[in-house]
């Protein structure tokens, strides 16, 4: 998605649970499964996902009294945009200086790096 754009933490908290669960999606499963992270109530949560509507992250739908929600962009795609960004961004669109970065940052352990070389055998096959 072309226009697609960074989510702020709040909202992209909410599309986690989103994309944890089967859709339709409601306000009560946000409230129940975010409740031990965040101090919001029903309306915050509900201004919150219909601004991911606006986005064009949600679309909803209402029956009688209830507004259920479902995602028009999947995980991986959002994941795929932000990591895109974050590397060109931060790391001159080197994956190399990312994992350079990581490594002196003690942030991968020598698992990860075999699980990495592992990695990149498969693809250079």
């Amino acid at each position: 998605m072309a226009d697609m754009k960074k989510l702020p933490n709040a909202e992209f908290d909410i599309m986690k649970v989103v994309w944890e669960n089967d859709p339709p999606i409601t306000t009560k499963m946000i409230l129940e499964q975010l409740g031990h992270e965040r101090d919001w109530k029903a309306q915050t949560v509900i201004s919150l996902m219909l601004r991911l509507v606006e986005r064009g992250f949600l679309r909803t739908e209402k029956k009688g009294k209830e507004r259920t929600f479902y995602p028009l962009i999947e995980r991986d795609a959002y994941l795929e945009f932000e990591t895109s960004n974050f590397v060109n961004l931060y790391h001159e669109n080197s994956l190399l200086h990312l994992v350079n970065t990581m490594y002196h940052g003690k942030a991968l352990s020598d698992a990860d790096i075999d699980e990495l070389l592992q990695w990149a055998r498969e693809r250079s096959e």
